[in-house]
């Protein structure tokens, strides 16, 4: 059935709101994130900031136009009001805003895919010079979109939970002093974030489990199955969990398809393409010159430590390793995000180096991560994965992060660097 016209009137209540909302926030006490940087609001091009839901995207682009001193007007497309909201009123959109807010050059749309047909929208106000920034939570919706209707007229942000940085930075607490207090301190701070994540909201609510539950809930039956009209929605939920449950993990599709009774490994393999164009999952590929290879095997981690174990019927709690790991590859993500470099992950029939990192085809780093090394055997496994990444790569870099162990060491003639994550998140 046809949804209703939302009438003008309706349309200044809820813009209204709207700006009431974002005229409170100027006094909160808000965290800088180094993404800012990146939003561009003298350029020609829409801005668009993408990421898991929750994970500050609205913030991110209120504190750059509040930091810039420009007028701005906004609209939040997330608002339950405007669900109901047609293609053919986005006009009136823009007629009610600048009714509420006179004349503006910079224009915020917030959650703007939930709308059809938006980016024709965009690509016109662009046209009249005004300055666009919009966020999604949708990488492919957005990204198909835009190459679509705005062919080289858009600069993509991605965005992701606080880092253990951020979220040293909203509970004052320093990141550089080297003092045992101080020491001391992080490490404490570093235990709870491993448990906790870095979905910014977290650290204001005590039922952190309701919170990541609905999160999830919301984000697997509006963004994915409403979207993808997901045939198999319970089976794809249960899948969803599933990965949740074993990351980090090696995808088989094969395998999925059988657990959860899909049809096919294609089935299995577009729904969890979904799950990380939701940015629920973030995937990696194995490394290898060979492209057939790279395109095969991927592993999947959670974007976040909370989504792993905050939820019903959920036990990656109790692998600290796992979670250490997460950390370090969302960490490596944001790392090589500036600087242009890729991600990958190493694996042979002897041993597995948790992360390559390159500089287009040449190796720069080999990282290796475990959680406690006092074992010799844990100690010794560790220390082959980076030693086979050296033999097949020729890399020199290697780096073992732990919980909590410093030391310079060498095997085979190779220097290997081991220091605590806690430590090492806080220098790059």
């Amino acid at each position: 059935m046809k949804q209703a016209i939302i009438d003008k009137r309706t349309l200044e209540t809820i813009l209204s709101d709207q700006r009431s909302e974002i005229e409170s926030r100027k006094e909160e006490t808000l965290c800088y994130r180094q993404e800012e940087q990146l939003v561009d609001l003298s350029s020609p091009q829409a801005q668009v900031v993408i990421g898991v839901r929750r994970c500050g995207k609205s913030t991110l682009c209120f504190q750059t136009l509040f930091h810039a001193g420009v007028k701005f007007a906004y609209v939040d497309f997330d608002d339950e009001r405007l669900a109901g909201l047609q293609t053919s009123q986005l006009n009136d959109i823009l007629e009610v805003l600048y009714k509420i807010y006179g004349d503006f050059k910079y224009l915020f749309l917030d959650e703007i895919q939930n709308i059809e047909g938006w980016p024709l929208f965009v690509n016109r106000l662009l046209r009249t010079k005004i300055h666009i920034v919009l966020t999604g939570s949708n990488a492919k919706l957005l990204s198909n979109d835009l190459s679509t209707h705005l062919t080289g007229r858009s600069s993509e942000i991605a965005l992701y939970p606080f880092s253990f940085a951020e979220y040293c930075t909203m509970k004052s607490i320093d990141t550089k002093s080297f003092t045992t207090k101080d020491i001391a301190i992080r490490r404490g701070a570093f235990d709870e974030y491993m448990q906790q994540g870095g979905f910014p909201e977290l650290m204001l609510i005590k039922n952190q489990k309701q919170y990541v539950a609905n999160l999830v809930n919301n984000i697997l039956k509006r963004d994915i199955e409403q979207r993808y009209n997901i045939a198999f929605s319970a089976g794809f939920e249960n899948m969803a969990n599933h990965l949740l449950n074993i990351s980090p993990a090696i995808i088989n599709a094969g395998e999925l398809a059988e657990i959860f009774g899909f049809k096919s490994s294609h089935t299995a393999r577009n729904y969890i393409e979904y799950l990380k164009q939701a940015f629920i999952l973030v995937g990696i590929k194995k490394y290898s010159a060979k492209s057939k290879i790279r395109v095969t095997q991927e592993k999947v981690y959670a974007v976040d430590v909370a989504l792993m174990n905050q939820r019903e019927n959920a036990f990656a709690g109790e692998n600290l390793g796992w979670r250490l790991e997460t950390i370090v590859l969302n960490h490596l993500i944001r790392r090589c995000h500036y600087k242009g470099l890729d991600v990958y992950y190493l694996k042979d029939r002897t041993a597995e180096c948790d992360f390559v990192v390159c500089n287009n085809n040449k190796v720069v780093q080999c990282i290796q991560v475990s959680y406690d090394i006092s074992n010799p055997k844990t100690r010794k496994r560790e220390i082959n994965g980076l030693l086979m990444a050296y033999r097949q790569t020729k890399c020199e870099n290697l780096l073992l992060l732990t919980d909590h162990e410093y030391e310079e060491t060498e095997y085979e003639g190779v220097p290997i660097t081991i220091k605590p994550v806690y430590e090492w998140v806080c220098e790059i």
